[in-house]
């Protein structure tokens, strides 16, 4: 036996035991098995003097005890440099693209500190996505963490890649897609639409499949965060880091906690899910030479918001937003609940009193227009007063006006994609909260860019779920 090598003593599916006479590797060293090191394996604990138990990164098919076992020195790398840029890699590094391999790239430990709290930025800067629900209501900030939430078909992973298309032309800094337990479709419809957009010279994907083990999906975020810190660090750029899903990430590291045996907590999460979770999020942040604005889907599940994955992720985001499936049911693209969502930005000294002013007289209406519901389903809306018939009508506009068609649906639409800046989304609402839209159908504001376009659109398009005509009298 050679030195720096050791034998495997065990072999539970993907938890491997390994024995070293000569020098025991630390904890999260990577270590490689199989005639061409096929098999990697990250130390989780050390079990004694001569034992480590590990977590495979990769099938541990043809695995068995007394196997030869190379301890690599060094943890788990991912490549960075100026030739990582346009490509997709896996949670190794290796490129998945079937283009040659990058040059001018060196490997870096998945495994880094976050940075220190006196080199962050404390400004705030709104970064603006071009979305009109988002900026009015829920404005992200740069450098910091946003939260997509909502169930399974709700809409998540196509307002992320909207998210990409907008800010690839509107921000010229660099994107990184991390795929944590993706399906490949997903990724390989991801990679198509890209090239088509014309944007992925200035994209990185990163991807760890649904099919991969759990050590591997456990990773893969922590290898995307590894590249987007040395575009941050090294090349001072600003960072978009698109994370679909996190609670995949949370719920590998429930895999891998259960297969190293720890008791689980509630609801079978793992004990150390808060530390992991930290683990990752905390590295994203704005500091003096950069920032790493990060955008994340997480997937709740059965719809349950008090469920601890999401809870915990919760604690981590300047903005979150909610996602409703009786929203998308109505047709009411993207579908973000405004009254479900909140920013920390969303202030007067950030955003401006005007602002301010708008989006909360804009929640207003429709909070009263969610509390008249009930009343209009039993009684009609005739039963309603005259300032409450007002109410509806302004809020039935202002749901229309804020869908928007996206750029990444237009060949199931056949509609074409629209950004709005800022300055037009609050305008639009304020002449809908003014009542000079009154007169007008709900259905000449629904999927349309700025205000402008409603006046030119034909009467005859359908609006959603129905329609209040004349609700103001």
């Amino acid at each position: 036996m050679t030195p720096n090598s050791g034998r495997v003593t065990a072999v539970r599916g993907s938890v491997v035991d390994v024995r070293f006479d000569l020098q025991l590797p630390p904890i999260r060293t990577l270590l490689r098995a199989g005639a061409n090191d096929e098999i990697a394996i990250e130390v989780l604990a050390q079990l004694d003097a001569q034992r480590v138990r590990c977590i495979a990164l990769t099938s541990t098919q043809g695995m068995a005890r007394g196997m030869a076992v190379r301890d690599t020195g060094a943890p788990l790398q991912a490549p960075v440099g100026p030739g990582i840029v346009s490509r997709m890699f896996d949670v190794f590094g290796q490129v998945i693209d079937r283009l040659p391999a990058p040059t001018k790239v060196h490997g870096r430990s998945v495994h880094r500190a976050p940075p220190a709290l006196a080199t962050r930025s404390t400004r705030s800067v709104v970064f603006e996505t071009g979305i009109k629900a988002i900026d009015v209501l829920l404005p992200l900030e740069t450098g910091g963490k946003a939260g997509l939430f909502g169930g399974a078909g709700v809409g998540k992973t196509v307002l992320l890649t909207e998210l990409i298309h907008n800010m690839v032309g509107r921000h010229h800094g660099v994107s990184i897609f991390c795929g944590i337990g993706e399906r490949c479709r997903e990724g390989e419809e991801l990679y198509r639409d890209m090239r088509d957009a014309g944007v992925l010279p200035n994209m990185v994907m990163v991807f760890g499949q649904m099919n991969e083990p759990p050590g591997a999906r456990f990773r893969v975020g922590h290898a995307a965060l590894t590249m987007a810190e040395y575009f941050r660090d090294d090349e001072h750029r600003d960072v978009l880091l698109l994370i679909d899903n996190i609670f995949r990430f949370i719920q590998a590291g429930s895999e891998v906690s259960g297969l190293m045996g720890q008791m689980p907590s509630r609801l079978g999460y793992q004990p150390t899910m808060g530390t992991e979770l930290s683990g990752l999020e905390e590295r994203i942040a704005n500091t003096d030479t950069g920032a790493i604005t990060s955008i994340q889907a997480v997937y709740v599940p059965a719809d349950d918001f008090t469920d601890p994955a999401a809870v915990h992720t919760f604690s981590h985001l300047s903005a979150s937003i909610a996602l409703s499936r009786k929203r998308a049911s109505e047709g009411l693209y993207p579908a973000v609940d405004p009254l479900q969502s909140n920013s920390k930005m969303a202030t007067p000294g950030i955003v401006g009193a005007e602002h301010y002013r708008l989006a909360q007289e804009i929640r207003r209406t429709l909070a009263q227009y969610a509390e008249l519901k009930d009343i209009i389903a039993m009684l009609g809306l005739d039963q309603l007063s005259s300032e409450d018939r007002k109410v509806v009508g302004r809020a039935r506009r202002l749901e229309r006006f804020l869908t928007q068609p996206f750029f990444t649906t237009e060949q199931f639409t056949g509609s074409p994609g629209k950004t709005v800046s800022l300055k037009d989304a609050l305008d639009g609402c304020e002449r809908i909260l003014r009542d000079e839209f009154k007169d007008h159908p709900e259905s000449a504001l629904y999927m349309i860019g700025p205000i402008a376009e409603a006046k030119g659109k034909p009467q005859a398009v359908a609006s959603p779920a129905g329609e209040v005509e004349h609700a103001a009298p």
